[in-house]
């Protein structure tokens, strides 16, 4: 897609709006992280973080859930939502860490994906986070605030990464999920958008009545 001239003006002031816009998951390293990522999938980040401590105390390493059955983990995570196929990918993860990596989480995008429970966007999340890698992570948020703005104007998630990377300077990819993220939140909701107040107004595709921010 051709660059929005006002990306550049959206930043700023996304920058200026959440300054201090960080992960909402709780986690102490890559492989509390991980899980937790896997558990945010339909969820949220508030009711993950509720059931996470009795969760790692449990099993404070992937060794520990590589020896669990998944039946064993369901009852820590079932106010988590789909907690069935969590507790078996969350265990299946664990064990392939254990197998693979020396019970490590691999800082490597291929390697995260490859792991059952963790598609593109749960790697993303884990490189940039734990591993300090510049990365635009897309979930439900940011697709919907990127391409209302027309930082991106994609009907996917995969199209709206691509075109984010190449709108987005590198240095500023994980920070701007980030405040995407935090931007849907608090001001751009999926029903009821606060566009009367929103100060990113003026320099908004949905909010200026063009059509392609209507996704």
């Amino acid at each position: 897609m051709e660059a929005n001239p006002n990306t550049r003006l959206i930043l700023a002031e996304l920058e200026r709006l959440y300054p201090d816009a960080k992960p909402a998951l709780h986690f102490a390293n890559p492989y509390q992280l991980l899980v937790a990522v896997i558990l945010s999938a339909q969820c949220t980040d508030v009711k993950v973080n509720l059931v996470t401590p009795a969760l790692f105390a449990a099993y404070p390493d992937a060794a520990a859930l590589a020896g669990a059955e998944p039946e064993q983990v369901e009852p820590y995570i079932r106010t988590c939502g789909l907690y069935h196929n969590k507790a078996k990918n969350l265990v299946l993860t664990a064990r392939a860490l254990v197998e693979r990596y020396g019970g490590e989480v691999p800082a490597d995008h291929d390697a995260l994906e490859s792991l059952p429970g963790v598609g593109r966007k749960t790697a993303n999340v884990v490189m940039s986070c734990a591993f300090g890698e510049d990365a635009i992570a897309v979930d439900t948020h940011v697709f919907r605030v990127s391409n209302r703005l027309g930082l991106a104007d994609a009907g996917d998630v995969l199209k709206t990464e691509q075109q984010l990377m190449e709108n987005i300077p590198k240095d500023q990819w994980s920070r701007a999920h980030h405040w995407l993220i935090f931007h849907g939140r608090r001001v751009c909701a999926a029903r009821k958008p606060a566009c009367e107040t929103c100060t990113l107004h003026a320099w908004c595709e949905y909010a200026c009545g063009n059509p392609k921010g209507k996704k």
